[in-house]
């Protein structure tokens, strides 16, 4: 058969040219993709290796314990436990695989700080992060929980809040161990209170010890325990150069104490240290203190204004009657107060300010004085604020 020959002017080297031309076309793309291809199966290569070693280090280190067993578990993080401890626990309930993994989690995730204490029932079904969810929500069986001890509190208003808030069923165990402070003889600022032979004249042996501050305490807490718990406060807010203050005045710390507490009932903090140089004034020149809320202490009254029949009434916390400190202390002073009682105001020392009244009830702002006429003079202005005070408040 004959053949056709080609067109004029599609010669042999023309169809060399296409056909190499085409097989360059595949060699650029294949130049292309042969990498791509090979990184792409060096990555599923790589992804597949660290997916199963991750599967291996899950299994042993992350999963759950046991994603068929949701059997309740009760678990407990008690007051003050660290995260270390919490992780610790969780792994010897068998509740986690690895304690460090847990802990290195909730560090990671900003948990750590707020796990809270309760008692929990968790499983070994639940992941790492739900059960550190779970911990960090506080939606456990609360175990502890916090009082709130006021600064000039007295015995009786801290075991009338113990009982409002449910802390304990009466007081009257409260008030009983108070008032003989015979279980508390282990720490020595009550036992120098016993030894002193005074307690029959307080109303309480630890009037004044009980220190105010906010507590955690555990939900079975008894009397006892509360008790225990705000003298050792009593132990910390009492520093070792204040022992060494206090024997530079010349006081005992139950002395320092009492003095603390008239000063807590009779200002604002910003006057702590003005009315303490205005006491201090007064015991150097063996006056009578006058301060009337030691009577405000005998009587159980809130009144401003104080009769003569009041003023008059037998007890040794009467400061207008016996010279010197009180038998000692009417309430629980703040550390501001103690303070205060220790280093007076030097100002006021060294001009011999000896008397002060209130200028408004509402207020707690005081009116100073250094000699009787001038606070004579101060109590006819500001009396009558009193008596409105009373009569507005309808104090007993």
């Amino acid at each position: 058969m004959k053949r056709k020959a080609p067109p004029k002017d599609y010669t042999y080297d023309s169809l060399h040219h296409e056909r190499e031309y085409g097989l360059y076309w595949y060699s650029w793309i294949w130049h292309i993709l042969r990498p791509v291809l090979i990184g792409l199966s060096a990555l599923l290569l790589l992804m597949g290796l660290v997916s199963f070693a991750w599967g291996k280090i899950s299994a042993t280190y992350v999963d759950p314990v046991n994603t068929q067993n949701q059997t309740d578990v009760t678990f407990t993080v008690k007051s003050g436990e660290s995260l270390t401890r919490v992780a610790t626990n969780l792994q010897a309930q068998n509740l986690i695989r690895n304690r460090s993994v847990f802990k290195y989690y909730a560090d990671f995730l900003g948990f750590g700080q707020k796990i809270q204490a309760g008692e929990y029932t968790l499983n070994q079904a639940m992941t790492i992060s739900e059960i550190a969810e779970q911990l960090t929500a506080g939606d456990g069986r609360p175990v502890v929980r916090n009082i709130t001890v006021i600064p000039g509190w007295t015995i009786e208003d801290i075991a009338n809040y113990l009982v409002k808030e449910k802390v304990i069923a009466g007081a009257t165990d409260f008030l009983a161990r108070s008032k003989t402070g015979a279980d508390y003889s282990a720490y020595y600022y009550v036992a120098d209170v016993i030894n002193s032979g005074t307690v029959p004249q307080r109303k309480y042996a630890l009037e004044g010890y009980l220190a105010a501050n906010t507590y955690e305490i555990y939900l079975t807490a008894t009397e006892d325990d509360i008790i225990k718990k705000l003298l050792s406060q009593t132990e910390a807010l009492y520093k070792e150069a204040y022992h060494d203050r206090s024997q530079e005045l010349g006081m005992t710390m139950d002395q320092v104490l009492a003095l603390a507490s008239m000063i807590e009932k009779e200002a604002k903090t910003a006057d702590f240290k003005r009315v303490s140089s205005v006491f201090h004034n007064r015991l150097k020149q063996n006056m009578t203190l006058g301060s009337d809320v030691t009577i405000k202490y005998v009587l159980g009254t809130k009144r401003m204004v104080l009769t003569g029949q009041d003023l008059g009434i037998e007890s040794p916390f009467n400061t207008y009657k016996h010279k010197g400190l009180p038998v000692g202390p009417i309430c629980a002073p703040s550390p501001a107060a103690v303070e205060a009682a220790l280093y007076p105001d030097e100002q006021f020392l060294a001009e011999s300010y000896l008397y002060f009244c209130s200028k408004d009830p509402d207020t707690g702002e005081l009116h100073f004085s250094k000699t009787l006429a001038e606070h004579e003079q101060a109590v006819k202005i500001y009396q009558p604020f009193w008596e409105a005070y009373d009569q507005k408040t309808g104090a007993q």
